[in-house]
Parts: C-alpha cells; structure tokens; sequence
C-alpha cells in the first residue's frame, strides 16, 4: 500500500518542456520507505513458522489428515510465491546463484527483502545527488477536476526499488488466495470439528486472515492500476479504510459461511465446492475458446508457446482462487496481451454478487437445517442471519467505494447509482447521454458523482 514515489499536489511547471504539448514538469520522484516489503515478508514468515509448528503438533498427536493438507497447503503456496518472484525479476537470465539458492529454501522472499533494504539504504545516502541514469515518465492525473500529462525524471535506483515493491504486491496475492484462504479455512474447519482452539492454530488463522485482507486489498489497489495505466493514481486513507472493511466482511463471512457448509454435510460437501471452483476455473478458457481468438504470444518476448500456456494457466488459477472467497475487481481476458477488461463491467460485478449471495443463501440455510447441535452451542438461526447480514454490509462498502471514493470516478459513464436504476427500473437514466459533448458530459459526471 506504499506508493513509489510521490508527486506533489501542484507540480511544477516547466515553461520550457511543455510550449507545445502542454505537459506540466513534475518535480523528481521522492522514495518512500518500503514498509509493504517489510510486511509481506512478516507475512509469510509468520504464516510459515506457524504452519510449520501445527504440522510439528498434528504429527506429534498422530493426526496425519490434519497435518498432510496443512503441509501442502504451505508448501504449494511457498513454491508459488518463489516462481512470482523469480518471474518479476527474471532470475534465470541472471547469474545470481544465491538468491536462486534461497528460492529452493523457500526463503526468497527474505533475501529479496534484504536486497530492497539495501537499495532504498543506498539511495537513502545519495539523496541530493543526481544519478546517472534517468528515464522519463509521463502520466496523466486528475488536479481539481481537471485531467493534466505530467511528466517526470525517474532515476535507476528508484525504480528498481519499484520493481521490487510490485513483485511484493504480487507475491502477497498469491500468498493470500492460494494459500491463506485454503489455510484459513481447514484450520477453521478442524477448530469447528475439534471444538478446540490451541495457541498455535490460532496464531495461523490470524496471520492467515490478516495475509488475506491484505491481498484482497492489494487486488483492489493493483486492479485499478491496471485499469487506469495511464493515470498517475492516489488513494487516501479513507478510500483504504472503505476498501479494508469491505474486504474483511466480505471474505470473513464467505469464508466462515463455507467452513459450516463443510463442516455440517462433511464429505457431501465437496462435489458442490469443486464444481464451483472448476466453473470458475474454465470460464476464461471458455470464453477465450468460443471468441476464436489466437493465443497471445507477446506476454514475455523470451517465453515459447509452452511458457506462454504456463503463465495462462498460473492466472488462471490465481483469478479463480480469488473470485472463489472475493471478487477479483477484474475481468480475464485471455485474448488480449493485458489479460484482462479494462472497462469498467458493472454488470460483471453485479452477477458475481448476486450468484454469491444465492450461493451464501443456500448454504446458511443448509447449516441452519442440518447442522450439528454439538458443533456450536449457539443459534443457528442467529449465526445465519449474521453471516448474510454482513456480507450484505460488505456489498454495502463496496457500492459506497464505486459511488463516492473511487479515485477515478470521474471518468465512470455510469456510476453505481446508474448502474442500479438502470437494473430496477429497465431504462436508461435521463441526462446521461454517452455520445454528448465532452465538456458537457464531463460536468454532469461530476455533479452526479
């Protein structure tokens, strides 16, 4: 959530770069400290300690189904968190022998921490002095209401520092969505079956649920970005808090919903969980399929046809072990050389909400039908109602974000409050004309929103 460099709120203005295509001079780049990088990495230390110890405990009171899925639940998402960072950074072009040694440890992410720190020490003693090597950047950004091209010197070392803070970003998703919400949710499970919770499993769930709201955070974040590539983007405090609690509503009650679902129809359970995960899983592929389109081959210019597959089918992955516990913020597109839609899909949105909360619906209501009295000494009829009750808040947060702190609404065609009178009322809203003219359209946006 730390930004790269800052860019202050009025640049200045160069008279003499921008007479002839109006681009405002920015001021150069401050670096900031990496505290995201030093948070995944407590992140995936902590999550792999204490994954480690409860294998050590299932093992030592001869627990063996406990202790095998906890274990590969660990190792799957440590070799996929080593394969991001090897990949962001192309070590295999490179001849660095340590850090290739302390990926097949598992320990990658703490020598990549290292490496950052080192850097942003570096640049820490040079700050004042002009490097060598500078590369320009030019983004647009909205000042006060007004879209502006500002461009930028940005040095060697700043933005090496940057490609290490996108690898952490990255590395925190995969963490989060293929290995903390599997974790987080067995280990929820053996505590409901148990009806015991030891230090130690509780030590994993919290790191496992704070790993999952961050990088169900970061997607948000990273989603916009991608989005919006041309935009020099910022987001507030506030936008961050909205973004947070609806993330942890959503993804705690979604994930607590499947943990009674599981735990009252036990191995019954499992078809219905798999089939949901695969449609998730082979949509994009049958999309890509039905639209005729060849696979991108310009992904990586180093990669052959089977690297491209690989990568495809790593995303793949990645966006249905996101949009199975959340939604992923983004459409794939397996077409296109971004991967992704970056229109702004309401109605994409809207049906993942609305299919999940039938899904969340029906299995409350089977818990609350055929659950276990012994599981929880509680009303099922209260822990239901407070399950849905939250997850609707969720969508709540979620609406307030599109509609009132989205750092780019402006630039929406239809915002939410469209969106839904568009939905409830079937038809179109008076005064939103998409083909009006610019200066006209781009007053009522923001008078609306």
């Amino acid at each position: 959530m730390d930004q790269v460099f800052e860019i202050p709120e009025e640049p200045n203005v160069d008279p003499v770069s921008s007479l002839e295509e109006d681009v405002i001079r920015g001021t150069n780049p401050r670096f900031t400290f990496p505290f995201g990088i030093l948070f995944s990495t407590f992140l995936y230390c902590g999550e792999a300690a204490s994954a480690l110890y409860m294998v050590r405990i299932y093992r030592k009171n001869s627990e063996t189904y406990w202790m095998t899925y906890t274990f590969s639940f660990f190792m799957f998402s440590s070799i996929m968190v080593q394969l991001t960072l090897i990949f962001v950074h192309r070590d295999l072009a490179k001849d660095k022998p340590l850090s290739l040694f302390m990926h097949l440890i598992l320990l990658g992410p703490v020598i990549r921490c290292l490496e950052a720190m080192i850097k942003y020490l570096t640049l820490w003693k040079k700050e004042g002095q002009e490097e060598p090597y500078v590369s320009l950047t030019r983004k647009k950004m909205l000042i006060d209401g007004e879209e502006v091209l500002i461009e930028w010197e940005v040095g060697h070392s700043i933005r090496t520092l940057a490609m290490h803070r996108n690898a952490y970003k990255r590395m925190s998703q995969i963490q989060a969505f293929l290995g903390s919400v599997p974790q987080l949710t067995y280990q929820l499970y053996v505590t409901l079956i148990s009806a015991e919770v030891p230090l130690g499993r509780a030590v994993l769930m919290v790191f496992s649920l704070i790993s999952v709201t961050y990088g169900a955070t970061l997607c948000n974040m990273l989603a916009i970005q991608i989005k919006y590539d041309e935009y020099k983007i910022r987001l507030g405090p506030l936008e961050v808090l909205c973004i947070t609690i609806w993330r942890t509503l959503e993804i705690t009650s979604r994930l607590l919903i499947l943990v009674l679902f599981s735990a009252t129809l036990k191995l019954k359970a499992v078809p219905f969980l798999l089939l949901n995960f695969l449609i998730i899983l082979f949509e994009p592929w049958v999309k890509f399929w039905r639209s005729g389109a060849q696979m991108p081959n310009n992904i990586e210019k180093n990669f052959s046809r089977v690297g491209t597959l690989m990568v495809l089918i790593s995303v793949t992955v990645l966006y249905a072990g996101i949009n199975f516990s959340c939604w992923s913020a983004l459409q794939l597109k397996l077409a296109d050389r971004d991967l992704v839609e970056k229109g702004q899909n309401w109605g994409h949105m809207g049906l993942h909400y609305s299919v999940r909360l039938i899904e969340n619906v029906i299995m409350v209501l089977v818990f609350k039908f055929f659950g276990v009295k012994v599981l929880l000494n509680y009303c099922h009829s209260l822990i239901a109602l407070q399950l849905i009750i939250a997850y609707l808040i969720s969508i709540g947060f979620m609406l307030l974000f599109f509609q009132y702190l989205h750092p780019l609404r402006s630039l929406f065609t239809h915002n939410v409050v469209d969106y839904l009178h568009c939905v409830c009322c079937h038809r179109h809203p008076r005064g939103r004309v998409e083909n009006s003219e610019p200066s006209v359209d781009a007053e009522e946006r923001q008078s609306t929103v």
